[in-house]
């Protein structure tokens, strides 16, 4: 949007705010009115109907002056940012309803797009849903007149290159070109995508969460993979993002563990005991705790000490801490993952407080010698256990503490916990009994679930033992597969070893995160290394390909990054053919479609958003030449204007992968 226009929308938004007043004061004249001892009873209704629309106009015009004051908040944001193409044509047919039928309140504006480029580029289908309020005022309108009268009031906007009605009712909206222009030229000169205006908020994402002393395995890798592109995404769009790894680093199992390493390494006070297996060493202590009475107790009574903080007892603890982290850390850094760890251990004094803040608040009830707390509707479904029936602290206590320390200290936002499926209910309580306990009020609560991985036989996903499948195993298999299939293809004798390293791990790591996020979260996806690794479709290895291609363009025309960079300021993106605006308008999306993910969290949508880039970009190649050759190979004329389009294509595609935590690699 221009300066010109917004200085228009601004004039309205005034002239908006002042017949708010008078509106107002018309209100307030009423009131005076609105007495059965000085009206009729017919009076009366009349006087309460004009009261109710002149009501419904101040809300109908408040509504538009605030869309229009965000418009001036943008313009005001000297950063560069790309504009939500949704965004503006609600705020235009909103004003272009409000305008058309003042006394409607609340009026639709559905704004989608269109599946065939012939129809148009998008659609507001907003007359159908008018056409029936209006006959529940008793005022009968064809949902087509109802579009027509729309048309007449959409004010003229350098977004919108034609609009035309067809069907029942149906506007469609044609963009002009130049504003694609205006658009790929800002993200050419920034050399990134701007991301789009969204409102600032503190965030906090909980994930990955594995438990000390035991191995990460590939139930950890979805929340790891998951939770990290979330927290990219909001990162990305300005947003002061938290990322908290919960890890089960408290309870009855340390009380274990330490019983065991006392009695194995009787020095460990002085002399560093060699528990690099650390899952060897659990399992170990497990049947141990299992099978010998004596043992079990003095895994209890560590546990107490745990509990007390007693210094020798805190000491093992920590050393058993270190070494499971440090294995953790290996593999954070594999995945390129960043993670804050705050333990269950953490909030530990905090769970006596939140006790005694239920108590005094009278949320607890007695039920056979344990405290429970129900959500906002008491005795209904399933209540929370805050305190054991032996005092002890559960789970429930433990995540009631984390809410209101992450609410109250951390000053979150929004929370957002990433974890199986299998966890809803309990993320369901919780918000219900963080809203009754008064902690949760207006910030957002957020709960990603995620289905399981199945193996190829359509069966959980585990080793042919029938154990749980190390996450480090997984790692090592794909790293080995990748190196085979970049063999098979030729690569290791056209790249350098170093860039056959880094092709194995953009490919390895990212087949795995390709592939998980590429599903839908909610749902079970079989686990295929010979599927992730397939180079056509929508997969890592083929969107990373194609990417490479797009790349090699500019190299092979020796454009060099100052010819580029002149050209960006000299020559115009060409969008004359029809396959070079439809790749334009691809990325044109780019905003609408992380504001999506960021109102529903799912992480497909932008992997499907890859896959169109790279569909669009191949229909642009074969169609549209950025280099002509002679008969010898000889390049004879290089497009630029197409160059400088495939150059924003790769913009675009690699900020995609960033969110997505794809490592893209110059050669491969």
């Amino acid at each position: 949007m221009s300066k010109g226009d917004l200085l228009e929308f601004h004039r309205r938004a005034i002239l908006a705010e002042n017949e708010i007043d008078q509106l107002k004061k018309e209100i307030d004249v009423l009131k005076t009115l609105l007495k059965p001892t000085t009206s009729s009873s017919k009076e009366l209704t009349e006087l309460q109907q004009e009261n109710a629309k002149l009501k419904h106009r101040v809300a109908i015009l408040t509504r538009y002056v605030e869309s229009v004051r965000a418009k001036e908040a943008k313009l005001g944001d000297k950063t560069e940012q790309m504009i939500s193409i949704y965004d503006e044509l609600e705020t235009v047919f909103l004003a272009a309803i409000s305008k058309t039928y003042p006394d409607l309140v609340d009026p639709p504006v559905v704004i989608t797009t269109c599946q065939d480029a012939k129809f148009g580029d998008y659609q507001c289908n907003s007359a159908m849903g008018l056409s029936k309020l209006l006959a529940g005022q008793g005022k009968k309108t064809s949902p087509r007149d109802v579009a027509n009268a729309i048309l007449s009031n959409v004010s003229p906007t350098p977004l919108i290159e034609k609009l035309e009605i067809a069907g029942p009712g149906y506007i469609n909206i044609f963009l002009k070109r130049d504003f694609g222009l205006d658009a790929l030229k800002t993200l050419l000169k920034a050399g990134r995508v701007p991301p789009p205006r969204v409102d600032k908020q503190r965030v906090i994402v909980d994930f990955s969460s594995p438990n000390i002393a035991k191995e990460m395995h590939v139930g950890h890798l979805r929340s790891t993979i998951i939770g990290e592109s979330i927290a990219r995404l909001l990162e990305y769009l300005g947003h002061d993002v938290l990322r908290l790894n919960h890890v089960g680093d408290w309870g009855t199992q340390f009380g274990m563990l330490i019983a065991h390493l006392q009695e194995k390494f009787p020095d460990y006070l002085t002399v560093s005991p060699p528990i690099s297996d650390l899952q060897g060493f659990y399992k170990e202590s497990k049947i141990r705790f299992d099978t010998d009475e004596e043992f079990k107790k003095r895994a209890y009574a560590c546990v107490v000490q745990l509990q007390a903080f007693e210094p020798d007892i805190t000491k093992a603890w920590n050393m058993i801490c270190d070494v499971s982290r440090r294995e953790f850390d290996k593999l954070y850094e594999r995945l390129d993952v960043k993670i804050i760890e705050r333990g269950e251990s953490f909030y530990q004094k905090m769970m006596e407080v939140i006790v005694k803040d239920l108590e005094a608040k009278g949320l607890l009830e007695e039920d056979e010698g344990r405290k429970i707390m129900w959500g906002e509707k008491p005795n209904t479904g399933i209540p929370f256990t805050i305190v054991k029936s032996d005092g002890g602290f559960t789970y429930d206590t433990s995540d009631m503490a984390t809410l209101k320390h992450r609410l109250e200290e951390e000053k979150g936002d929004w929370l957002i916990y990433v974890t199986d499926a299998g966890q809803a209910v309990h993320f369901q309580l919780l918000q219900s009994c963080g809203k009754r306990a008064g902690i949760l009020k207006h910030q957002r609560f957020s709960h990603v679930p995620f289905g399981v991985v199945l193996g190829e036989d359509k069966k959980k996903f585990k080793t042919r033992s029938g154990d749980t499948v190390k996450l480090l195993d997984l790692l090592d298999e794909g790293l080995k597969r990748a190196l085979d299939k970049l063999r098979e293809k030729g690569r290791d004798k056209e790249l350098s070893p170093e860039e056959l390293k880094a092709a194995q791990e953009a490919v390895a790591y990212g087949c795995i995160k390709y592939a998980d996020l590429s599903h839908n979260r909610n749902l079970e996806y079989v686990f295929s290394f010979d599927k992730m690794l397939e180079d056509k479709g929508n997969t890592a290895v083929y969107l990373l390909y194609q990417l490479t291609r797009i790349r090699s363009i500019a190299r092979i025309a020796n454009v060099t990054p100052e010819q580029m960079k002149k050209a960006i300021e000299t020559t115009p993106v060409t969008l004359d053919h029809e396959k070079e605006w439809k790749l334009a308008k691809v990325l044109l999306k780019f905003p609408d479609v992380l504001l999506k993910i960021t109102k529903d969290l799912y992480l497909h949508t932008l992997c499907e958003f890859c896959y169109e880039i790279s569909s669009a970009f191949s229909e642009f190649y074969d169609k549209c030449w950025c280099l002509e050759k002679n008969s010898v190979g000889e390049i004879v004329k290089v497009n630029m204007g197409r160059i400088l389009l495939a150059e924003a294509t790769a913009i675009v595609l690699e900020q995609c992968f960033y969110i997505l935590g794809l490592k893209t690699v110059a050669r491969m």
